[in-house]
């Protein structure tokens, strides 16, 4: 299987990293906007190389990875459909709600799969969460605590393009809400903060951001997120039930130091990125992908879902400018 690559940055270079070494895949073609870092990348690596994106496809693969950078990923996307080629693609599909529930009809009316890389569903811990709350182990939920706490802050120039901290950060929590719990958001109530570098506040942005979602059937899920987490790359989530509560994120690697006397816990090392944190649910996605082109597993991540974790960050969006609780009624979906 012969599987083409579009972006060489660093979440692009491990995913052709990771595709090369596959039993799956027999060979890995990378293309950039820029052919020369693409060129460099697949020396590296020792794969494959074609001079852009589209010259990719026209190569003719069995799958197509769209791992640019976001304004890029709509416009891969449209080629990959185009080209009826098997399409994964980073997260979000777009930078707009109207382009992503434009692409995400197109999907619909489409028979090319589209898988979307929301890597948390291949995560080992939310995975047991899922089957916990499936499983009635926890009894009826009544509250969740999720977070996104990045060690530091992204270089300024990420920024103006990212979407915002709820887009581009809180976005992996709101899917991930949905993948264990099952259940949809139906209200948020949302906050943002700046206390760090001022090309946040520039860009509109926010360093720091708290929010409360009501789901449909009355959970209620406290979340949080920041750029500025010293201590660590800190990614954890509590469900919490009538009957038990389960933690995702509280091995070892926890980036908290307990104020308890004599405690050991946790004994480290902590992880400082989300590549540290993720490194095995990344490889089970592009495992699962590889099955997708295959044509032998449907995608499990749809752009459907995307659509719908991206309406409730745009609804925190909203909720953040307008200082008020914001009903998902109020977001537009198809």
């Amino acid at each position: 299987m012969r599987i083409g690559l579009a972006g060489v940055g660093r979440i692009g270079a491990f995913h052709a990293e990771t595709l090369r070494d596959l039993t799956d895949v027999d060979e890995v073609v990378v293309a950039d906007l820029d052919p020369a870092a693409a060129e460099a990348v697949a020396e590296r690596l020792g794969v494959g190389f074609a001079a852009s994106p589209a010259a990719l496809l026209a190569q003719g693969v069995d799958g197509f990875v769209i791992a640019t950078a976001t304004p890029g990923h709509a416009p891969m996307l449209r080629l990959g459909l185009e080209a009826g080629v098997p399409t994964f693609c980073e997260k979000p599909i777009a930078g707009t709600l109207e382009e992503t529930m434009d692409l995400a009809k197109l999907v619909s009316q489409s028979s090319t799969p589209v898988h979307v890389g929301f890597q948390r569903r291949f995560d080992r811990g939310y995975q047991r969460a899922q089957r916990a709350v499936a499983a009635g182990e926890l009894g009826f939920l009544h509250s969740i605590r999720a977070q996104t706490h990045d060690q530091a802050p992204p270089h300024a120039s990420y920024i103006p393009t990212s979407g915002g901290l709820f887009r581009d950060c809180s976005i992996h929590d709101f899917d991930i809400i949905r993948f264990v719990t099952g259940r949809e958001v139906a209200s948020v109530y949302a906050t943002g903060a700046n206390k760090g570098a001022g090309f946040f506040a520039e860009a509109g942005d926010i360093d720091t951001a708290a929010a409360v979602l009501t789901l449909d059937d009355g959970t209620l899920v406290s979340l949080s997120a920041t750029r500025y987490n010293g201590a660590g790359h800190d990614v954890r989530m509590e469900v919490l039930g009538s009957e038990g509560t389960i933690g995702v994120g509280y091995d070892d690697s926890l980036a908290v130091t307990s104020a308890e006397p004599g405690a050991t816990y946790p004994s480290g090392p902590r992880h400082w990125s989300f590549m540290e944190r993720f490194l095995p649910a990344y490889r089970a996605e592009l495992t699962a992908f590889a099955a997708v082109a295959r044509g032998v597993l449907a995608p499990p991540c749809t752009a459907d879902d995307a659509l719908q974790a991206f309406r409730v960050a745009e609804a925190c969006e909203l909720s953040r400018h307008e200082g008020r609780p914001v009903s998902l009624d109020e977001i537009p979906s198809l």
